[in-house]
């Protein structure tokens, strides 16, 4: 994508900040400790939250030293999370490479996330005093939500008839909070105003969960020639998604009764037998019209922002590349 009028691409400003933040962020010793710490860190992630900050800020200014360190902080705390969950999903992968758990140990990865959040604040601590207060504010109401939406996740997963609204105010917890505060954080420090902060929060929010549709879409519609992997993961892990709470809604009874049985199945064959279920039921295109309505008010929520339109193009170009995306 070129450069529009001065403004950075979302790639542009992915470079930008792996620049800085690919360099060690901890001491040497002890080495356990802190070779933990920065493990999962030496793997580049797509640095989503991090970047969408950076772009909050030079929606409405150009980017501000400050924003580098609160974007650190943002990348910190989302690998803080990540460790923890893994520990608690028990999973033995992150990002093709083994879990910080599986390699150095429960008690150590505990104590490596710990120390991530720590370095956060401490990168939170640069930032100018005209700043700090509110970005704090809203950086904590960020991580208490995050972690409220985990909970409710796991919660989730000891029951079988989830609420959709339920549901929903989870995934804006857990997935969307972060990506809109990322954004609304870089727009403080760029000089919005409260009403524009409170579109570009909106933005983000109502995107991550169009996002969070378009990737439980994809886990059982996706072409396993683009998608890189074979369809189904989510069923076969029995996961809670918007396919499976539609389906459990809409299904005739025979259908539903079938869905819960297959719930306590663990044969790979139950992916074909499901993936039957949400076609019959026109889950494929439900979910296409529910991705669209929360895509349609991020847009909305962008629109209004009183900036000049120029300005939102970056901002445009990635909603559209997120939605548009087949793997």
């Amino acid at each position: 994508m070129e450069k529009i009028n001065g403004l950075h691409s979302f790639k542009e400003l992915s470079a930008l900040f792996e620049e800085r933040f690919n360099r060690r962020h901890f001491p040497l010793e002890p080495q356990q400790l802190y070779e933990a710490s920065q493990y999962l860190l030496t793997v580049k992630g797509k640095r989503i939250r991090p970047v969408m900050c950076l772009m909050g800020n030079e929606l409405f200014d150009a980017i501000k030293e400050d924003t580098y360190h609160v974007a650190t902080a943002i990348e910190l705390f989302h690998n803080f999370t990540l460790v923890h969950d893994d520990i608690m999903d028990r999973a033995p992968l992150r990002r093709g490479i083994e879990t910080v758990h599986k390699k150095f140990g429960e008690s150590t990865a505990l104590l490596a996330g710990d120390v991530m959040l720590v370095v956060a604040y401490e990168y939170l601590n640069k930032i100018s005093t005209e700043y700090i207060h509110r970005v704090l504010k809203l950086f904590n109401t960020i991580a208490k939500q995050v972690c409220e939406g985990q909970q409710m996740d796991m919660d989730f997963e000891k029951i079988t008839d989830v609420n959709f609204e339920d549901y929903v105010k989870m995934i804006g917890l857990k997935t969307s909070v972060l990506l809109a505060g990322s954004l609304q954080l870089g727009a403080i420090l760029g000089g919005a105003g409260l009403g524009n902060q409170q579109h570009i929060y909106e933005f983000g929010k109502n995107l991550g969960i169009a996002f969070q549709i378009q990737d439980d879409y994809l886990d059982a519609f996706g072409d396993p020639e683009k998608f890189g992997k074979k369809p189904g993961g989510d069923i076969m892990a029995n996961k809670k998604t918007f396919l499976l709470l539609q389906a459990l809604k809409v299904a005739s009874t025979g259908q539903q009764e079938e869905l819960k049985d297959l719930l306590l199945q663990d044969d790979e064959s139950k992916i074909v037998r499901v993936l039957n279920i949400y076609k019959s039921c026109n889950i494929d295109e439900w979910a296409k019209q529910l991705k669209q309505k929360y895509f349609s008010v991020a847009l909305k929520h962008l629109g209004e922002i009183a900036v000049r339109s120029i300005r939102k193009k970056p901002l445009e170009e990635l909603a559209n590349y997120l939605m548009e995306r087949d793997v």
